[in-house]
């Protein structure tokens, strides 16, 4: 018996030798592992063990940023450009460009892929899908978008805030429209665009998503990381006093699309409706310092007539269904059947 036992150690430490020789060994969990001259496990610029390279000052040959390493003048590499001749893929940021008026309809509170494919496929340029005053999470939306990622609307989202929780959940999950609220100074636009925005132009990390999927923009031409700064649009808006009295700052900051005049909150924070005096001197405020940035300016859809607007925002998926349901049945809407009891008894004045 304990000759038998002996034996089956030894087969197992033979297999287990075999088994070693024939697996490649485990992957690794070093994020520089695949920076290994090829076919190799060896750095040939890596720092000497136990030795200061000193990298913060020197540049290895062949570098093309020599010196110290100063933020403000890196010169950024090949993988940061978008190809030489890149055409535009975001329809709404073309549209945009060319001058012509795009509209969006707003998913407020709907979570199903199916309401939302209906809205996207509904005429709208893109889908204002409502985040800053919805209880809906990430993963809902992220559903909804990569259930119909080549509707005629493109995804977009209108954030809670400029901040990078907030437009990085978005822009990884796809959007390709980004309305960021409640913007009063300089500083929330420039936080507004680098969490949009990859560098050089923003700060946004990779930090992958569905964004990249083949199924939505993983294969788009020239590859999405290198051309996601050209296609995203992105939307901030004015809506209080002090963003009134920042405007003309707020609208210079470069990667802002378009500016918002917002009609509800303008009214909200100022105390006055529309067509008072000193709230149409608000919204003149903002469309002045779009105009003079050079920049698009957006408002409500019933201000598709007014002077220099050009983005919209359209009516929530409710709202919609309501208005379709009323286009389609004519004189037959509204006209149920009057009983005199039970829960659908007409109430008795």
């Amino acid at each position: 018996m304990r000759m038998n036992r002996i034996l089956f150690a030894t087969a197992l430490v033979g297999l287990a030798a075999s088994l070693s020789a024939q697996t490649p060994p485990p992957a690794t969990a070093d994020p520089y592992a695949n920076n290994a001259a090829a076919g190799t496990l060896r750095f040939p610029l890596a720092a000497p063990a136990g030795t200061d390279s000193k990298a913060a000052t020197i540049a290895p040959a062949g570098a093309t940023n020599q010196g110290a390493i100063t933020p403000g003048t890196w010169k950024f590499g090949p993988q940061n450009q978008s190809p030489a001749g890149a055409k535009l893929w975001n329809p709404v940021k073309k549209k945009l460009i060319e001058g012509g008026k795009v509209t969006g309809g707003t998913v407020f509170a709907a979570t199903d892929p199916s309401t939302y494919c209906a809205m996207a496929n509904a005429g709208y340029d893109f889908i204002w899908t409502e985040m800053q005053h919805n209880t809906k999470d990430w993963e809902a939306v992220a559903r909804m978008w990569r259930t119909c990622p080549n509707a005629k609307a493109v995804p977009g989202a209108r954030v809670a805030y400029a901040d990078e929780r907030e437009i990085q959940h978005a822009t990884d999950a796809g959007a390709l429209v980004i309305i960021v609220p409640t913007v009063d100074t300089m500083e929330e636009a420039i936080a507004a665009r680098d969490w949009t925005f990859f560098p050089p132009l923003g700060k946004r990390s990779m930090g992958g998503g569905q964004a990249f999927d083949p199924n939505m923009w993983g294969t788009v031409p020239g590859g999405y990381r290198q051309t996601a700064n050209d296609n995203i649009v992105l939307i901030v808006m004015i809506e209080t006093i002090d963003g009134i009295k920042n405007a003309a700052e707020i609208a210079s900051v470069p990667g802002i699309t378009a500016v918002f005049a917002a009609s509800g909150d303008l009214a909200n924070f100022s105390g006055y409706k529309q067509g008072d005096p000193d709230y149409e001197r608000l919204i003149n405020v903002v469309h002045d310092a779009t105009m003079k940035a050079g920049k698009r300016l957006c408002g409500p859809l019933a201000w598709r007539d007014r002077p220099d607007f050009s983005c919209f925002q359209a009516g929530s998926e409710t709202a919609a269904i309501a208005k379709g349901v009323a286009a389609e049945l004519g004189p037959l809407g509204n006209t149920q059947g009057k009983v005199e009891v039970g829960p659908f008894a007409t109430p008795k004045k």
